[in-house]
């Protein structure tokens, strides 16, 4: 029991007395009544430093309406603003990713299919048998793979040639497909000609054996750079910098190689069947194999530009 001083001097709510229980907040009129006046004050502070197109003077009249109408930059009735930005167009190599990998399934099908043509082919181009004539013969029995190689050798040749012409700016047509279009016709036309011009000229002075011997070696090498080419591709395809320039190079090297194997296995076809000399056969080379290229890449410059 408590003495009646102290009771007397506790207040009526006896809970509040409670161990552990705070007792209510006291309501200090004078901080409100102080913070009531601060508010314009701050709202003027507030208003200077919006900016002056701001549509409403900010003060404390106004101010639930304002809040009620969304006058405020991000509210709903804000007056729509525009920020400039360029278009962003992503172009990637899905469609060359797509294509090559394309050929190289072309390939991988062919190789299936025609197992023992191409087993001839490379015995034959690498001359590791002394039956040539056996294995030549089996070969130009053979229209349909010989057929479809000399296509698939027009499609890597006239990618190929696309890359090329892209690489030292000389392509005549800004799109690559279009331009690949033109290389791949543009071979197909040269060997398309130098078939039956070798033909005509070999019925006219009697040496179609020769002829044929000469153009069944062109078309047996032209096959050999088609397969060659398909890792080259690849890489030109897909890298940059050192790696890119590494296998531009690789490849003009393996294809230069070629065309002089070319060159030395057709001299020898030929000289063994007709009286030739090597002068004569340069002559030939220029006016057949360098002319045609050079005359076809002019006229599609001229047309094209």
């Amino acid at each position: 029991m408590l003495p009646a001083s102290l009771s007397a001097q506790l207040p009526a709510d006896s809970s509040a007395t409670r161990i552990g229980k705070p007792a209510p907040p006291v309501q200090d009129s004078t901080r409100q009544d102080s913070l009531l006046q601060a508010a314009p004050q701050a709202l003027q502070d507030t208003t200077a430093a919006l900016p002056k197109k701001y549509p409403y003077p900010l003060d404390a009249s106004n101010y639930q309406e304002l809040i009620y109408k969304k006058a405020f930059p991000f509210g709903f009735e804000a007056e729509e603003t525009y920020e400039g930005a360029a278009l962003h167009q992503y172009r990637g190599k899905e469609l060359l990713f797509y294509a090559l990998t394309g050929l190289l399934l072309v390939f991988a099908l062919l190789r299936s299919a025609f197992a023992k043509y191409i087993h001839d082919l490379f015995r034959l181009f690498f001359r590791t048998t002394i039956k040539q004539r056996q294995i030549t013969e089996q070969l130009s029995q053979t229209p349909l793979p010989s057929l479809l190689f000399n296509v698939f050798f027009l499609v890597t040749g006239g990618v190929y040639t696309d890359f090329v012409l892209q690489h030292f700016q000389l392509a005549p047509v800004g799109d690559f497909w279009l331009m690949f279009v033109y290389a791949a016709g543009a071979l197909g036309a040269i060997y398309s000609v130098k078939f039956l011009s070798l033909k005509f000229l070999g019925w006219v002075f009697n040496v179609s054996s020769a002829t044929d011997a000469y153009i069944f070696i062109v078309f047996v090498i032209n096959k050999v750079i088609g397969i060659f080419l398909l890792p080259f591709l690849v890489l030109i395809a897909f890298t940059s910098g050192g790696l890119y320039q590494v296998a531009m190079v690789l490849s003009w090297c393996v294809i230069g190689s070629l065309f002089i194997y070319r060159f030395f296995l057709s001299f020898s076809a030929v000289r063994n069947q007709i009286k030739v000399r090597p002068f004569h056969f340069l002559l030939y080379l220029l006016a057949f194999e360098i002319a045609p290229l050079l005359l076809i890449y002019k006229l599609l410059l001229h047309f094209l530009m």
